[in-house]
């Protein structure tokens, strides 16, 4: 073994210190997220680095980002590099945009949820209220009011009565 080779990681020392399963592991170089060296037994050998880059994914994930947007923003660091607090600073910016319309969405389905499901229905007695004659099905297939505003229950009734 190279003494390049001996300075490195295995795959078991990675994952120990990462927290991160070995087939994550396997499955994140398949994507091109970490790269590994391989000995002559071919097997895996990690630069001690790859560790802060496992780090800034796993931080990435938790915040809701897919293995491709990660591995679109990595691929902007210059010689695929492990990111650095400068690099986290500029990555983690810009995910910022998309992480607030994730958390505005949330805040909506949250604020929804005690109400209608967005027909795809939670109650068969508010639903007559809420979607009367399956309207909601003109707006395409699945929740619909999940996406789009709800139908104001008191203007659902009125139009009840009148017909």
């Amino acid at each position: 073994m190279t003494l390049a080779l001996a300075n490195r990681l295995t795959i078991g020392e990675t994952a120990a210190r990462s927290g991160v399963r070995t087939s994550a592991l396997r499955y994140y170089e398949s994507l091109g997220l970490i790269t590994s060296e391989r000995t002559a037994g071919d097997q895996r050998r990690y630069a001690r680095e790859t560790l802060r880059r496992i780090a800034v994914i796993r931080a990435a994930q938790l915040l809701g980002l897919s293995l491709r947007e990660i591995r679109v923003a990595l691929n902007e660091l210059p010689e695929a590099r492990t990111p650095d607090r400068h690099d986290w600073q500029q990555l983690s910016q810009s995910w910022r945009g998309s992480l607030d319309q994730r958390i505005a969405d949330l805040q909506a389905l949250r604020d929804r949820l005690s109400g209608c499901i967005g027909c795809g229905c939670l109650s068969l007695e508010s639903c007559a209220l809420f979607n009367p004659a399956d309207r909601a099905a003109h707006a395409g297939a699945g929740a619909q009011y999940l996406f789009a505003e709800a139908p104001d229950p008191d203007e659902e009734r009125a139009s009840l009565r009148r017909r």
